[in-house]
């Protein structure tokens, strides 16, 4: 078992709100490998949908402290009990990001459309029955429906509205979410993808998937597009 402690000590703790664990530490784990890309890159946003306990975007924000220039840091979360302690988090190292007590995005879609550099996301991907998706308190940080993908399939969308020209989407999946049908999903939306971490623990096997758009991608999809047209003309 390949287990991690957190880079950053927390201060904060809620009995609702899920601790960092395994994924959260593989998320911090392959964005501190592509630190250097990070910073070459200069985001000027960066987001995290579902901020649990702060772990994630606090960190991001402290490997990304050096810059000159300070990217503007959002995190959202569907638990209030999670906005919190994140906010107790980031006080406590010298970070700040606004936080939005909702599901996903919902009612950022305009403000934040295509203006989105960096996105970090380590979703409910645990399968478990569609009747525990979305509940209340600590079970929505995991609960993820059929195959763990009914969580995902919502986020892969929003996040297509969000990302700008430059965007980079990380987002944590476990093998049973079929994580090549993710970048296929993704593929046909105009994204190139490359698996920049795998972990596996004694209960999962974890995938941490970049994505970027991609030109050639997104050639080949209008050439699809085309071509279908034509066939069903």
């Amino acid at each position: 078992m390949l287990s991690r402690t957190a880079k950053i000590p927390l201060v904060s703790s809620h009995p609702e709100v899920y601790e960092p664990c395994d994924d959260s530490f593989a998320l911090v784990d392959a964005l501190l490998a592509d630190r250097t890309n990070l910073l070459q890159h200069h985001p000027s946003i960066c987001m995290e949908i579902g901020c649990g306990s702060g772990y994630v975007i606090t960190s991001l924000a402290v490997m990304l402290g050096d810059e000159e220039f300070v990217p503007y840091y959002i995190a959202t979360d569907i638990n209030p009990h999670a906005i919190k302690v994140t906010r107790e988090t980031m006080d406590a190292h010298g970070v700040y990001a606004e936080l939005v007590n909702i599901d996903i995005t919902s009612g950022l879609e305009k403000r934040f459309a295509r203006s989105v550099d960096v996105l970090v996301v380590n979703p409910p991907y645990v399968p478990t029955p569609e009747d525990e998706v979305g509940c209340e308190g600590i079970m929505s940080a995991w609960a993820g429906g059929e195959n763990g993908r009914s969580v995902i399939d919502k986020i892969l969308p929003a996040a297509n509205n969000l990302l700008s020209d430059r965007g980079w989407l990380y987002m944590v999946t476990l093998t049973a979410n079929n994580p090549s049908e993710i970048c296929l999903e993704m593929r046909k939306k105009g994204y190139a993808s490359r698996i920049i971490l795998q972990r596996s623990t004694e209960e999962e096997s974890l995938h941490i998937i970049k994505f970027w758009r991609d030109s050639d991608s997104q050639l080949e999809l209008k050439n699809l597009d085309y071509w279908t047209k034509m066939v069903r003309n």
